[in-house]
């Protein structure tokens, strides 16, 4: 089997789906070179991740690793959630395919997408090399485990 039982679960039945209509940020990613795009939805109260959601188009991997990403993230502080990893994300599913782990990195950069878009709304200041924000002109870049 390609794929092992948590990301199948994932897949076939993700957490936290949809746009969550009074998000406080949204980040939004894709990759040119397998054409999936990742959005992230956050909600957060009282400097806390009160709600996280996603909507991916893309493959089984992506939807997976998107899923995971929410739920790794609710009601962490913003300053945890700004430390998620694709790392993260592929151990807590329970590892990734080699060329399928850049859906963990997807996912990852959706999410500080949307954390960075929080801290310019909110006029928060943040190291921007410590929290290795990403842009879209370097989405389709991969990471090597």
């Amino acid at each position: 089997m390609r794929y092992n039982e948590v990301v199948m679960d994932h897949f076939m039945n993700p957490c936290n789906v949809g746009a969550i209509d009074d998000a406080d940020a949204i980040g939004e990613i894709g990759d040119d070179g397998c054409g999936d795009v990742v959005k992230i939805y956050l909600r957060i109260e009282g400097g806390r991740v009160q709600a996280a959601s996603f909507e991916t188009l893309g493959c089984a991997t992506s939807i997976a690793a998107s899923s995971m990403a929410t739920v790794l993230l609710e009601h962490q502080t913003w300053e945890r959630a700004a430390l998620l990893t694709a790392a993260e994300i592929n151990d807590a599913l329970g590892g990734l395919p080699d060329d399928k782990k850049h859906c963990a990195v997807l996912a990852e950069r959706a999410v500080k997408a949307a954390l960075r878009q929080y801290f310019m709304k909110k006029q928060i200041a943040y190291n921007s090399d410590a929290f290795a924000i990403v842009d879209d002109s370097d989405a389709g870049e991969r990471c090597d485990f």
